[in-house]
């Protein structure tokens, strides 16, 4: 027989099965923090949405005479994107709910691995966050975005 067909050079099963088990450690580390990152990242993102329906706001009530506008009347506007009209943007679901001269906002994650806080605002202009995703906002309820 030839020597070149009697040692073998490739990889046993255990190696093989370090090495598995060493990329499982290293993905269950990982991904956690790669969801958090995301998550946050959609939060920033919510909040600054809402920023930009406070100004939509400001300037529909300014052109308007007293009367804030619907989600639909400022993407017609062109106030806000045509995602707005769509209702889900960067993992989040957006409202605007008028009543003659007050406003709601809210963002709600569109599912809880999207996002861990609900996001509203009313007529004061201020951002508070809920820690429950079903946002009831009752007067201030809430606490401050900061």
């Amino acid at each position: 027989m030839d020597s070149r067909f009697e040692s073998s050079s490739g990889f046993s099963l255990l190696e093989l099965l370090i090495v598995v088990a060493i990329i499982l450690v290293i993905a269950t580390i990982a991904i956690p923090s790669l969801l958090r990152s995301r998550q946050m990242s959609n939060e920033n993102s919510a909040v600054a949405n809402l920023r930009t329906v406070s100004n939509a706001e400001a300037t529909y009530i300014a052109s308007t005479g007293g009367y804030y506008g619907s989600g639909a009347q400022l993407v017609s506007e062109r106030l806000l994107d045509d995602r707005f009209a769509r209702g889900s943007v960067g993992g989040y679901i957006y409202s605007i709910t008028t009543s003659g001269d007050a406003f709601t906002a809210t963002a709600v994650p569109a599912s809880s691995n999207l996002g861990r806080y609900g996001y509203y605002m009313i007529t004061d202009g201020v951002i508070r966050y809920s820690t429950t995703l079903t946002l009831a906002p009752v007067g201030l309820a809430g606490h401050a975005v900061r």
